[in-house]
């Protein structure tokens, strides 16, 4: 397969790390992660290696260290710039030294710089970090250790340079082991992978205790998932955890924290009823990206084919009455409508027209500018906004776009979707978070549909407002809040509080969080008791994680421009120095300062590959002259690149008078190779639509915006049968419509029900459209669909 990026050097050498070793601890829903890599210099000549990887997007750095031979340094947070400056002052000067820095435009996305490594020497670099997991539509535990990194696509005229330098279609040529051990208070169910595991071995009796191991022999070309199941996953829970008693009085570090995990249940009565309005707004990536594959196994779609898909499940599934609208986006986007329209049946046949034609052809991957458009547009009164964002994740300038989300939460809520490998996590599930929603990733061989469907349950339940949090405490103890004030609930969904306990009590040793809200303008309040006592052998992984949470939060106010923004700043390197977790003007510097060796020339630059989804059948066509560039250039221009890997790509006779930080030099010409790659076949495969192979789409592609079927020889097909006995078989009494639509529900819950999650609302549709018929003879009806599709479902079961 043809390396797309370029990412060795033209002699082939190799890159210099070897393997990748990672042990997982996982604690309920809290896991900690320590990968250590292995880099081994196996040239002539002192190297420096660059390597830019992925990572969870609220994970908290809160490790690193390299190890050279017998000696073990660990790396300290300082403030960014003075980092970089120790850095570039110790390799110049042939000390070796270790650079760990946080993306300033992606929170998920991490440069390390391994400095000066002699002909033949080793170095092990081990990076810990810590990240909550988050909750899947069935109740499990999603893991995600990400090997995909894709491209983010930087707009015109934008200054952001992370990412792209380093990426490679080729399998990464290091190896990978995984050890996960599993710890819970609940029995643990089952541990489900995308990739091949070691059978589970229990630890106890009462398996709250498990491990597991990846199988030997795994290519480290996708992102590695592990789901957990518990039992009882949806109990709120609250752990305390008691502060470092040699860290400054009243500082975040000394005070115990409370990481508190909610999980609403709303009554019955209003979760039977979900609602009828709304603007539902369905933005899809048609970037060049979108042509290729959801993965790489056998049976793969192609991305914006599913995407079609799934519009014509979604499009059938909204109420009568609302408002939508469809935008495409790429370099530049495009709306079915001038504005959102009233759903009805023209309407949903123009959608769904124009659906059939989408195809990935719009060039890069700009979402900034279609939000601008959504928001500018008047909003219609009782019909709030529910925007669902479909996207690989390629873009850079990430946290512009979660402020505009953010900006406008108050008006909407947000729904994001990462297909693929490599979708952008710092994206997804900013979106969501800033806008109020549900973030899915679709990754592996996962269909989109079900996801979908699940976030539209969600955004079709009730808002809930006029939240508010209050604590029960002891005299002589306060809580302060480190984690921003919940503005989302969802059935089922976990919230999480963060909390800095202060001051002692003598009294009660137990607390107590108060949750209130309005439901269906019905106030409703949760409440949880905690022992204040701390819970043991923890690892500081609350605190750290609460500081990462208020790191973020002033990271936000920021970028929004805060009464004093250089207090601001100086606050976040503080809290992120003091608990020892990254942030974006931080960074992790190690020095080995008795290793002082003179270097003649300058270093050679090995970039370490990361994993990309490949896209062999991509068409040039499909991407516009900046996505081909950024595809096809081995060695990026300088323009998208950060100032110190300019400086120090620039100025190889590195010197301490650091003037030439803003040079724009290109270190090579870059070539593009994909231009000579014959032209795919993938216009045409797109040109024919296969949205309704499957007998399922089939019938829901025939279904009436109203909810009810027509008796036609269409709809005669995906029963397997002729219009005619459809026909012949109809109860004397009974309209046409009414018995096609009856036929329709008693062969989804006899033959597709487990697909029931995709056709839910389909379902529900047409049970109300039969219900407002006054049909007569129901019961005698649903006998002789049955008998006719050969079904055996329960009238009851159908909910008319």
């Amino acid at each position: 397969m043809m390396n797309c990026c370029g990412l060795v050097t033209k002699e082939k050498q190799p890159v210099p790390l070897k393997s990748i070793g990672v042990e997982v601890q996982v604690k309920s829903h809290v896991a900690t992660v320590t990968s250590t890599l292995q880099y081994v210099n196996e040239e002539e000549r002192h190297l420096e290696a660059l390597f830019v990887f992925p990572l969870p997007a609220d994970a908290a750095v809160c490790h690193f260290s390299a190890k050279i031979g017998d000696q073990e340094i660990v790396a300290e947070v300082q403030n960014r710039q003075t980092a970089r400056d120790e850095y570039d002052d110790a390799v110049s000067s042939g000390q070796q030294a270790f650079l760990l820095e946080e993306s300033k435009e992606s929170s998920d996305v991490f440069r390390l710089s391994v400095g000066c490594l002699s002909p033949g020497q080793n170095a092990d670099i081990t990076i810990t970090y810590i990240t909550e997991l988050s909750v899947q539509a069935d109740h499990s535990l999603r893991f995600c250790l990400p090997a995909v990194l894709n491209p983010r696509y930087t707009p015109a005229g934008s200054d952001a340079g992370i990412v792209s330098e380093i990426l490679s279609c080729d399998s990464v040529p290091y190896t990978l082991t995984l050890s996960v051990h599993v710890s819970s208070p609940n029995p643990i169910s089952k541990l489900e992978s995308n990739c091949t595991l070691d059978p589970l071995v229990f630890l106890n009796s009462d398996h709250t205790q498990a491990t597991v191991n990846l199988s030997s022999g795994h290519k480290f070309d996708k992102d590695v998932e592990l789901f957990l199941y518990y039992q009882n996953t949806h109990q709120p829970t609250a752990i305390v955890e008691a502060g470092v008693t040699t860290a400054k009085p009243g500082s975040l570090m000394s005070d115990p924290v409370v990481m508190i995990s909610l999980y609403p249940e709303f009554p019955e009565e209003v979760m039977s009823s979900l609602a009828t309005q709304g603007e539902f707004v369905f933005v899809i990536d048609r970037s060049g990206s979108m042509a290729s594959m959801m993965h790489n196994g056998e049976g793969a779609q192609i991305r914006i084919e599913s995407a079609k898909e799934t519009l014509l499940l979604l499009l059938k599934s909204l109420p009568m009455g609302c408002y939508f609208n469809i935008y495409g986006f790429g370099s530049d986007f495009e709306s079915f409508f001038p504005q959102s329209v009233v759903y009805n049946q023209d309407t949903m046949d123009q959608a769904l027209n124009k659906v059939n034609e989408m195809r990935a052809d719009m060039g890069g991957t700009e979402i900034l500018q279609p939000l601008k458009h959504i928001y500018s547009q008047p909003c219609y009164p009782e019909h709030p906004i529910q925007l669902f964002v479909f996207t690989d994740g390629e873009v850079g300038n990430t946290k512009e776009v979660l402020d505009l989300v953010k900006l406008h939460a108050h008006s909407h809520r947000c729904f994001s979707f990462g297909i693929g490998e490599g979708a952008s996590t710092a994206l997804i599930t900013g979106m969501a978070k800033e806008g109020s929603g549900h973030a899915q990733f679709i990754t592996g061989t996962d269909r989109m549909q079900p996801k979908v469907m699940e976030s539209l349950r969600f955004a079709l339940q009730p808002a809930v407002n006029k939240i508010s949090v209050q604590w029960k405490v002891p005299d002589g103890i306060t809580v302060d809040t480190l984690s921003p004030p919940i503005n989302v609930l969802f059935q089922g969904q976990r919230s999480l509080i963060y909390a800095q306990l202060k001051g002692q009590s003598s009294e009660s040793s137990e607390g107590s969080v108060i949750v209130q809200y309005n439901l269906k303008d019905q106030p409703v309040t949760n409440q949880l008791h905690f022992c204040l006592k701390p819970t043991e052998d923890t690892g500081l992984s609350v605190h750290r994680l609460a500081a990462r949470s208020l790191i973020r939060c002033l990271e936000q106010e920021e970028r929004t421009g805060g009464v004093d923004v250089e207090d601001i700043r100086r606050r976040m390197v503080e809290i992120s120095v003091e608990a020892g977790v990254s942030s974006v003007h931080t960074a992790f510097i190690a020095i080995n300062k008795d290793n002082r060796e003179a270097v003649k020339g300058p270093l050679i630059q090995r970039r370490v590959p990361t994993q990309r989804m490949c896209m062999p059948n991509r068409s040039m066509r499909n991407m516009d002259d900046y996505d081909c560039y950024r595809m096809c250039m081995p060695n990026r221009s300088m323009r998208n690149m950060d100032d110190d890997v300019c400086n120090r790509r620039s100025a190889p006779n590195r010197s301490r008078d650091r003037t030439n930080r803003n040079c724009r030099k290109p270190m090579m010409n870059c070539y593009m190779p994909m231009m000579n790659m014959p032209m795919p076949m993938m216009a045409n495969a797109c040109a024919k639509s296969d949205l309704h192979d499957d007998p399922l789409l089939q019938l829901i592609s025939l279904q009436k915006a109203s909810g009810c079927w027509e008796l036609n020889d269409a709809l005669a097909r995906v029963f397997g049968k002729t219009e005619d006995e459809l026909t012949n078989q109809k109860p004397a009494q009974v309209d046409g419509s009414v018995w096609a639509t009856l036929l329709s529900l008693i062969w989804l819950y006899g033959y597709k029900i487990q697909q029931q999650i995709e056709w839910q609302f389909v379902a529900m549709k047409a049970a109300s459209w039969i219900g407002s018929q006054n049909v007569v003879s129901l019961s005698q009806c649903v006998c002789d669909g049955n008998h006719l599709l050969g079904c055996q479902v329960k009238e009851e079961t159908l909910g008319i």
